[in-house]
């Protein structure tokens, strides 16, 4: 039976790649046009387009999604969205779990190198080489004069995929410093089922099923300041660690669940 899972797994896998590709060419054109745009105006198109992408990838893949919301969220409000970074389909599931508000999500630098996507991807987000601290510093600016334009900001700060049994790996600074010197709200998002839609493990691994964004309670972070960061930075990491393990997220080991 687990051989035939894999056969499945495999196939649905190419055929997956196939739809993910032969949209991204069908759509070109239409990012060409906002690649000519003026970069705020061309970023926001951008992202609307994605969010064609990734419903009809979605559509087609038998993927199906849905928001659990724990908390009324504003969508006329800026936010720092923080989320747990498990997948390679988390970035899709990005553009599924936000709409209605601009954004602008922190990615990999090395995802710009990408044939053609990479082009894509450069030009929608805030590249990042996370080994270099200079650049992690650009980073955070290019994030912080986004916000000031009334755009949200969108940051996995595990920083890479948690390969372990746990529900987190540890978090970086830099979310919590943006939120602080704007002096706006966190929204932790979980991604409870992309590990097991498409797991970091094998890009051949893609298979059909739910995909739940779940929106948990936001932290306002009016009056706090920079020394506040690692108090912050823990209760986000807790909220979101004590999530996982409530909706019993498949990659936690046991001990963890119980």
């Amino acid at each position: 039976m687990d051989i035939l899972k894999k056969i499945f797994k495999f196939c649905f896998s190419v055929y997956g790649f196939i739809v993910f590709l032969s949209l991204m060419f069908l759509l070109f054109p239409f990012f060409i046009y906002a690649f000519l745009q003026k970069p705020v105006k061309g970023g926001n198109l951008i992202y609307t387009i994605s969010r064609v992408w990734a419903d009809l990838f979605f559509f087609f893949t038998a993927i199906r999604h849905w928001n659990i919301y724990e908390e009324q969220h504003d969508r006329n409000r800026e936010y720092i969205f923080v989320s747990n970074h498990i997948s390679y389909l988390d970035i899709p599931m990005m553009m599924k779990v936000i709409r209605g508000q601009n954004i602008r999500i922190l990615g990999k630098a090395e995802m710009n190198r990408i044939p053609v996507f990479g082009s894509i991807y450069k030009r929608g987000t805030v590249s990042v080489d996370r080994e270099n601290a200079e650049a992690r510093s650009k980073s955070v600016h290019q994030l912080i004069s986004f916000i000031h334009k009334k755009i949200s900001v969108f940051i996995c700060p595990e920083g890479t995929f948690n390969k372990t049994n746990d529900p987190l790996k540890s978090f970086y600074n830099g979310a919590f410093k943006i939120a602080i010197e704007t002096q706006k709200p966190i929204r932790p998002i979980l991604f409870l089922d992309t590990y097991d839609r498409l797991n970091y493990k094998s890009i051949f691994s893609l298979n059909p099923g739910k995909c739940r964004g779940v929106y948990l309670a936001q932290t306002i972070t009016e009056g706090l300041k920079m020394e506040d960061v690692p108090a912050l930075k823990q209760k986000i990491y807790d909220q979101m660690q004590d999530a996982l393990i409530r909706y019993n997220a498949s990659w936690i080991k046991k001990s963890e669940k119980e």
